[in-house]
C-alpha cells in the first residue's frame, strides 16, 4: 500500500494527557468526525495487551470513516491489529528491517529532520515521512526547532508525502506555506482542544489552504 498525500492533510497523533470526560476512542471519533484524514495512535505507558486492544478498536474506528490508522513505534502492534501503517523515529528500529517485519501492504512513515536522513529513509522503504518539530512543542521537549528552509528542501528531494510535525496550530500553521508539505501532524492542538470536532474542521480548513499555497 503506497500513501496517498491527501490522507495526511491532517493526521491526528493521539495522547492521553487529555483524556478525561473522553475516553480516547471518543477524542479520536470526535477527530475523525471533524475531518482528520490519518490518525496514528502513540502509546507510551500501556501495557501490551491493554494497548493491542486499544489499536484493534481504533483501528476499526478508523475503517468505518475510511482514514488510515498509523501505529507509533511499536512493529508488534501495527501488525497484531492489522493497522495500515507503521511509523518509527530515527532511534528505532530502521525502515528496512521495519520492511522485513511487516511486509509490502503496510506503509511506513519515518520521521526524518535531515534532507540526508529523508533521503535514506525513503532508501530503506518509506512511504512518508514526518518532518520536525517545525516549532518547540511540550510534547517533544528535547526536538530540535527546524527551519523552513529545511522543510522546504526535503519536501523537494523526496518523491514521497511529507507531513510537517511539532508545535503546529491554528495560529502558525500558514507559516510553513511555500514549502510543498503535504500536511500537518498535531498533538495537542487537536487533542487538547475543548471541542476536538470543531477545532479539526477549523485545522481542515486552514490545513488545505496552506497545501494549496505551497502548491501553487
Amino acid at each position: 500500500m503506497k500513501c496517498d498525500k491527501k490522507t495526511m492533510l491532517l493526521y491526528a497523533v493521539t495522547d492521553r494527557a487529555w483524556t478525561g470526560k473522553q475516553s480516547l476512542y471518543e477524542q479520536v471519533e470526535a477527530a475523525l468526525k471533524g475531518g482528520a484524514t490519518c490518525v496514528q495512535l502513540r502509546e507510551k505507558e500501556l501495557d501490551e495487551e491493554t494497548f493491542l486492544q486499544e489499536a484493534k478498536d481504533i483501528a476499526a474506528l478508523c475503517k468505518r470513516y475510511g482514514v488510515p490508522f498509523f501505529v507509533n513505534d511499536n512493529v508488534e502492534i501495527a501488525i497484531a491489529c492489522h493497522a495500515d501503517g507503521i511509523h518509527v523515529g530515527q532511534e528505532d528500529m530502521a525502515a528496512a528491517k521495519v520492511r522485513e517485519r511487516v511486509g509490502e501492504d503496510m506503509m511506513i512513515g519515518v520521521s526524518a529532520h535531515s534532507v540526508e536522513e529523508a533521503l535514506e529513509a525513503v532508501r530503506n522503504g518509506a512511504d512518508c515521512l514526518g518532518v520536525g518539530a517545525m516549532f518547540s512543542t511540550s510534547t517533544k521537549t528535547d526536538a530540535d526547532v527546524l527551519t523552513k528552509e529545511t522543510l522546504k528542501a526535503i519536501c523537494d528531494a523526496v518523491p514521497v508525502p511529507v507531513v510537517a510535525i511539532g508545535g503546529i496550530n491554528k495560529q502558525n500553521m500558514k507559516e510553513l506555506a511555500g514549502t510543498g508539505v503535504d500536511g500537518f501532524a498535531l498533538v495537542s492542538a487537536i487533542f487538547g482542544a475543548q471541542d476536538i470536532e470543531a477545532e479539526c474542521r477549523e485545522l481542515r480548513r486552514l490545513a488545505e489552504e496552506t497545501v494549496n499555497e505551497s502548491a501553487a
